[in-house]
């Protein structure tokens, strides 16, 4: 066998497991009907200020009957988890599957595990009533921008981004109106996308009253 027709072999196979890993997905995650996309950084552990917040706002959304998805690892994903494991609501693990393995965090009822970061980007995406961001790193930022595009070109149904820590977020925004907006790369319109908040309760009243 040729280089090309093993190559084109191991692609066509490739396809297969991607799809595989959509119907499992989508088989998985199809009857939930009110959720909560939570995302931030990996390396955010419980005695950083947002570890905590982060699993605030899960137990309320919990407990307010918002099923909470997060990437299923350590860091800001886990104090999701931990919130939304203690609410009244369903907490879910979308892990991925690294080189150097991310660890599963232990406080999810249910927990999907992918090959893939674009399957996974998808599934933490589709089923979302809102995207609750906190601070993160380039992980974070592909995700919030990848939200952002889906809304932007009406991809997605209109739902809101709220990013939690003005202290963190408020130089990307002052970049996004200052630089993004004074060249004409982006609209006006693209910023009243996003929300910037500091509270728990900020997060819940944005979502409760979309």
């Amino acid at each position: 066998m040729s280089c090309e027709n093993f190559n084109l072999e191991k692609d066509s196979w490739r396809v297969f497991q991607i799809m595989a890993e959509f119907v499992e997905g989508f088989q998985q995650l199809a009857n939930i009907t009110h959720s909560v996309s939570i995302f931030g950084s990996s390396n955010l552990t419980k005695e950083n200020p947002y570890y905590n917040l982060a699993e605030e706002i899960a137990r309320e959304l919990s407990d307010a009957g918002f099923t909470i998805i997060t990437g299923g690892g350590p860091g800001i994903m886990e104090a999701a988890n931990k919130g939304a494991y203690a609410g009244k609501s369903q907490s879910i693990g979308l892990n991925i599957k690294l080189p150097n393995e991310q660890q599963a965090n232990i406080y999810q009822n249910k927990s999907l595990h992918f090959e893939h970061f674009f399957v996974r980007k998808v599934m933490l995406v589709k089923y979302a009533s809102a995207y609750v961001i906190l601070p993160g790193g380039f992980g974070t930022l592909d995700e919030l921008s990848e939200i952002i595009i889906l809304l932007q070109t009406h991809k997605s149904q209109r739902v809101p981004i709220i990013l939690v820590g003005t202290s963190f977020w408020e130089g990307l925004i002052s970049w996004f109106k200052n630089t993004l907006l004074t060249n004409n790369t982006i609209n006006s319109e693209d910023l009243n996308l996003i929300t910037i908040v500091d509270t728990p309760s900020e997060v819940i009243e944005i979502i409760l009253n979309h």
